[in-house]
């Protein structure tokens, strides 16, 4: 595949783009936009006041994409999100009145805060890219993102999200604080005005649909996808492990893959891409013995292992 240096010039500028919105987060950042191009959604889960949601804000202006946002609490119904059949007196016929959902780039703030009722009501659009209301099939814009988050360290009024919802999002990313100098940035910026509010669209949705079509093509070789799949199945096989990384996680790594090497000006997928987003993509996946997690482990700590117990192919000539 010929990968043209506008394209690649296009995730830069995204990149430079959202880099001046959330300072000193290169890498979160890049991570982010790798996981939207490859057509995945999303968890950011971090400690209030980080910067999720101004993040997800900036990323929806600079690809001139439809956003919505979802403010989830307990209250929160299933068809607030997908849209609901209202009849019309003088049509003497229901009208669909679509939902947020029908958005490019929709943004579930503390999606924990919804019932499971409600949270089940993304499953459809997350996988299939479509909802059902009434028993009609709406298909969703192109590209739909799901980007949501939840604090990690608050439990009351949440609710856990199911293992079949955590698996339909691409990656699990986090912020974290800033470093000294950049939150002294911040506190001594004389702007009145945040950062995000500044950002401009750097591409359309046009370009957005070809640059995902353009990852689709990265090309991945043999020796390196048996050895993605030898990953994916180290973490079924791990002792301290009960539920391992399903064959939809291997997709979205391969996926996750090619979109680094994307962003990276490469036309193939090396052993790098997947070791460098596998923590990312597989993380939140797995599901550990309780006798693993009484002894501190992590579902990275096994990644990590497996990792470094797998076999790594020989660099290929190009």
């Amino acid at each position: 595949m010929d990968i043209r240096p506008a394209d690649m010039q296009l995730c830069a500028t995204i990149l430079r783009n959202l880099e001046t919105c959330i300072l000193g987060k290169e890498e979160e950042i890049k991570r982010l936009l790798i996981a939207v191009i490859a057509g995945g959604h999303v968890l950011l889960e971090d400690v209030p006041g980080t910067g999720k949601t101004q993040l997800v804000k900036a990323l929806a202006k600079s690809i001139g994409g439809q956003f919505r946002r979802i403010q989830c609490n307990p209250d929160l119904l299933p068809t607030d999100i997908t849209g609901v059949s209202i009849y019309h007196p003088k049509q003497e016929s229901f009208i669909f009145r679509p939902g947020p959902v029908m958005s490019n780039i929709l943004l579930a703030d503390e999606i924990n805060r919804a019932t499971t009722k409600t949270q089940s009501a993304l499953l459809e659009a997350m996988e299939e890219g479509h909802v059902t209301v009434d028993g009609d099939t709406y298909e969703l814009p192109r590209p739909f993102v799901l980007l949501a988050t939840q604090n990690p360290i608050e439990f009351e009024g949440t609710y856990t999200l199911p293992e079949a919802q955590l698996d339909r999002f691409m990656m699990k990313l986090s912020l974290g604080y800033p470093s000294e100098s950049d939150e002294q940035r911040m506190v001594l910026s004389n702007e009145g005005i945040h950062p995000s509010d500044r950002i401009q669209p750097m591409i359309d949705i046009a370009d957005m649909i070809h640059i995902q079509d353009q990852v689709l093509k990265v090309h991945i070789d043999d020796a390196v996808g048996k050895y993605l799949v030898s990953v994916i199945r180290g973490t079924r096989e791990h002792a301290n492990v009960m539920l391992g990384a399903s064959p939809r996680a291997a997709l979205a790594l391969a996926r996750a893959a090619k979109a680094s090497a994307y962003i990276q000006q490469r036309h193939f997928v090396t052993p790098d891409d997947v070791k460098e987003l596998a923590p990312f993509v597989l993380s939140h996946r797995l599901l550990l013995r309780t006798e693993a997690r009484m002894n501190g482990l992590k579902a990275e700590d096994i990644i990590d292992q497996v990792i470094q117990s797998t076999k790594v192919p020989v660099r290929l000539e190009r």
